[in-house]
């Protein structure tokens, strides 16, 4: 009897793969747009991000109380585990979300998402350099065809705007600049996220709070010396913000809860088919409620980026078995 339970309980983990890849997939597509149309310029960055940080922690603690995990949590957690797995990079996190939310505010929702997935590749090298996962041959040239895209992007977007040398600049260096770090340091706190996974056994919603906690403290510490902390003294916290403001923040919270749901329930795979979504739904709902089809520069990408991802994870490394 053991084979029916066994495709029962497959079928159930399938569904909710499926379940959590879809709505990763509708939020990573969304949340460029959503978040230009409902935070204005006037809100301070910091601000939207602890926000956010805030919403991830409660969230999670929400989801382990309803699983009955908190009480296990709180039994086997000590201070010394979370600062080793979580402290870095969380850190990391919070300079990249900082520096995706200036670059939400200067690029075209399309744009950004594409430029966005270079995550992949430093991802994709920092995981040969700290845990030695090789990459074949047809995953390396995946990869620069993905890098190829990005440079495709930026060029284009910089000879776009030339007759304003002024608006070239914000776009490149508000928009392009800040997108590329951030996917820089998402490869790196991947990198370490799945150091802590596989060494420190911890669960997705424990990394969340954990990584959510010490991330709030750097970008508090940050505030002291910072053009945003300065803005929150003088304004207060919630300058700028509306009703809508928390629609982004929100989604923004819970997509981070996707994300580790996805990663541990599927690993790299899914997610690369995720990604893939999430393009298409950023290009759909920008021409359904901007009006505006994709620019020639992203009809060129779009494809080059979509070809390499899905080469990417059609060709996986193979560790070869020993002959006894």
């Amino acid at each position: 009897m053991a084979p029916p339970k066994s495709r029962g309980a497959t079928r159930s983990s399938n569904a909710r793969i499926l379940l959590f890849s879809f709505l990763l997939a509708l939020q990573y597509g969304a949340q460029p747009l959503i978040s230009k149309r409902c935070i204005s310029r006037e809100v301070i960055v910091t601000s939207s991000v602890l926000a956010c940080e805030a919403a991830k922690v409660i969230f999670a603690l929400y989801f382990m109380t309803k699983e009955g995990s908190l009480g296990r949590m709180y039994k086997e957690w000590t201070l010394v585990g979370a600062l080793t797995a979580s402290a870095l990079p969380a850190a990391i996190y919070a300079l990249q979300n900082s520096l995706l939310q200036i670059s939400y505010k200067n690029l075209d929702s399309l744009t950004f998402s594409i430029l966005n997935q270079t995550k992949i590749f430093f991802t994709a090298l920092f995981t040969f350099f700290m845990l030695r996962q090789k990459q074949t041959i047809q995953q390396i040239g995946a990869l620069f065809l993905l890098l190829a895209a990005a440079v495709l992007l930026s060029v284009g977007e910089g000879s776009n705007k030339s007759s304003t040398s002024a608006n070239a600049d914000q776009v490149l260096f508000n928009g392009i600049v800040p997108v590329l770090i951030a996917s820089v340091l998402s490869g790196l706190a991947s990198s370490l996220c799945q150091w802590a996974s596989q060494v420190k056994k911890h669960s997705s919603y424990v990394m969340t709070v954990e990584m959510s906690i010490v991330g709030s403290i750097c970008l508090l510490a940050s505030t002291l010396k910072s053009p945003d902390g300065e803005a929150m003294r003088r304004h207060g916290f919630f300058h700028g913000w509306t009703p809508l403001t928390w629609i982004p923040v929100i989604l923004n919270a819970l997509g981070g809860i996707l994300v580790g749901l996805v990663t541990s329930h599927a690993g790299g795979v899914r997610k690369g088919f995720v990604i893939v979504s999430a393009l298409l739904v950023t290009a759909l709902l920008q021409f359904i409620f901007e009006g505006k089809p994709p620019s020639l520069y992203c009809l060129v990408a779009l494809p080059l980026v979509v070809s390499s991802i899905s080469i990417y994870q059609k060709y996986p490394y193979q560790i070869k078995k020993k002959e006894s």
